[in-house]
């Protein structure tokens, strides 16, 4: 498939990590998605996308229009259609709280249609694509939408939130949150708080992430690979707490993980594509 990407002009950059357009023919229809350190906004212009969470409590959702997801603690899958035209927002982890008007922990493992969040956007968005819009006119579009959605004046809170999440996605996690809340001359308490209103987790659950995507990142499935030196090199001293953190979030040990990427090689042509995995 084809990534055209971009990060948004100012004041958007501040929340967010990208904007983009994906269209063509998926190598694989149906993927899993580790937790990755972002939520979501995705309005797609093809055919209908189905979604299943890995708790096998929750009923699967089927979206023909476009959807938002908040940050996620555990792995979901989605299964593209047989052709895609998609256009997906990645927020970082606390970009979503001035744009949506409800609180984070409301999108927390959850996805919500367009509509129910931003009434009558995906019509406008669409409408002014139009069918035969390149994917830069595209980006266009849903840019003005952005910036007419963000909010004047953050909510209380929100620029605590962004420069401690800033440090934890600088330092890819490994930062103490005790020193962070000191630094920011706050209790613990206090800063978890804010988190879980403009991010949905307490800010030890987005270091975990972040520590994650590092080493997920870090993965070459075409060399051979030392997961110990991997995992100590993104902030895992304890190989037990490694192992059982690699499999909740993937759903595969880390040597079924590499054979799996070594059955299905992928490219990876922009950001959509790193954390996600062909479902097996």
């Amino acid at each position: 498939m084809e990534y055209v990407g971009r990060v948004p002009a100012p004041p958007l950059d501040r929340f967010i990590d990208d904007i983009y357009c994906l269209t063509g023919v998926p190598r694989h229809r149906l993927m899993s998605v580790p937790p990755m350190p972002s939520a979501h906004l995705f309005l797609h212009l093809g055919g209908p996308v189905r979604l299943w969470d890995s708790d096998r409590s929750v009923p699967p959702a089927v979206f023909t229009d476009g959807w938002f997801m908040g940050v996620w603690t555990r792995r979901f899958l989605f299964e593209y259609p047989a052709h895609v035209r998609l256009v997906g927002v990645h927020f970082k982890p606390w970009g979503m709280s001035p744009f949506v008007g409800m609180p984070a922990a409301e999108l927390r493992n959850r996805w919500a249609p367009i509509d129910a969040v931003w009434q009558q956007s995906a019509d406008r968005i669409r409408n002014r694509a139009g069918d035969l819009a390149s994917a830069r006119e595209t980006l266009r579009v849903l840019e003005e939408e952005l910036r007419s959605r963000l909010a004047e004046t953050p909510a209380r809170g929100l620029d605590l939130v962004q420069q401690t999440g800033g440090r934890l996605e600088s330092s890819h996690g490994t930062l103490p949150i005790g020193a962070l809340a000191d630094a920011a001359g706050v209790s613990g308490n206090h800063l978890a708080n804010l988190f879980k209103a403009h991010v949905g987790v307490t800010p030890k659950h987005v270091a975990r992430i972040y520590r994650f995507a590092r080493l997920i990142v870090s993965v070459d499935a075409q060399r051979p690979v030392d997961w110990s030196a991997l995992a100590q090199a993104a902030g895992y001293f304890d190989h037990a707490h490694f192992s059982r953190e690699f499999k909740n979030f993937t759903g595969h040990t880390p040597t079924a993980y590499l054979a799996l990427q070594r059955r299905f090689p992928t490219v990876r042509g922009g950001p959509q594509e790193i954390g996600p995995m062909p479902a097996d």
